[in-house]
């Protein structure tokens, strides 16, 4: 068992959060629920207040969440995505066991205004689609994302053709369309009411915006600007020398 070093620099609190992640990620499933904190304080040394003070800080990074009158549970386990490689929702949420579905609540057919026509490097005045989507997994709102693709290159798409069938799907079975590579560009921020609301999470809650430009070769395929939870989502890059 670790313990609280109380002659290091590293606050206590801090040290107990670390100890009490470990234990999470290597002896609690999901919505197990964490001892009481007066047994914390015994076995770890420490007071009631430190204890409340690392409780808190992990309820606001999401590692736990709690119940009024039964106590502190363990969140469900963040999806990990590496960024290293091309990758889909519907298919990293496969991969983990999980359920994905996509509730389409607009979709609608524009002419590009320069902003858009830059985007996807196309004629202003061409027709577009322009879709929201909140994607889930087991039913919990994961993501929410507006995307952008070119008319021209993949006519006929409807709203039920979004709400049956991945839209990378749509792209390689349908239209024999062979996604190249995707750049994403990602920005810390804090949610606005509506996002939060539609989320399901606290406005507290800090999460990622995500801009990914979707290619086949070197056109512009999709581009997409997506919310996804900070609480759901951890992210990796493997840095070689």
């Amino acid at each position: 068992m670790k313990h609280i070093n109380k002659h290091s620099r590293i606050p206590l609190y801090i040290q107990l959060m670390d100890i009490l992640i470990e234990e999470m990620e290597n002896e609690l499933g999901e919505h197990e629920q964490l001892s009481p904190e007066r047994e914390i304080c015994s076995k770890y040394d420490v007071s009631r207040t430190t204890v409340r003070q690392a409780i808190n800080e992990l309820e606001r990074d999401g590692y736990i969440y709690k119940v009024q009158g039964k106590g502190t549970f363990v969140s469900p386990k963040r999806v990990k995505q590496d960024l290293i490689k091309f990758y889909s929702f519907t298919e990293e949420m496969k991969k983990q066991g999980k359920i994905p579905f996509s509730k389409v609540l607009t979709f609608e057919v524009v002419e590009a205004d320069r902003k858009l026509s830059g985007k996807l490097s196309i004629a202003e005045g061409s027709k577009v689609y322009v879709f929201s989507r909140l994607r889930l997994a087991d039913n919990v709102p994961m993501m929410l994302g507006t995307s952008y693709v070119p008319y021209d290159l993949f006519p006929g798409i409807s709203k039920r053709d979004l709400e049956t069938t991945a839209l990378y799907d749509l792209f390689t079975k349908r239209f024999h369309t062979s996604i190249t590579k995707a750049e994403e560009l990602f920005t810390p921020v804090m949610t606005r009411a509506h996002e939060s609301r539609l989320l399901n999470m606290p406005d507290s809650i800090p999460s990622l915006r995500i801009e990914r430009f979707t290619y086949m070769g070197n056109q512009i395929i999709e581009y997409t600007n997506t919310i996804a939870r900070g609480d759901k989502f951890k992210y990796r890059v493997s840095l070689e020398n």
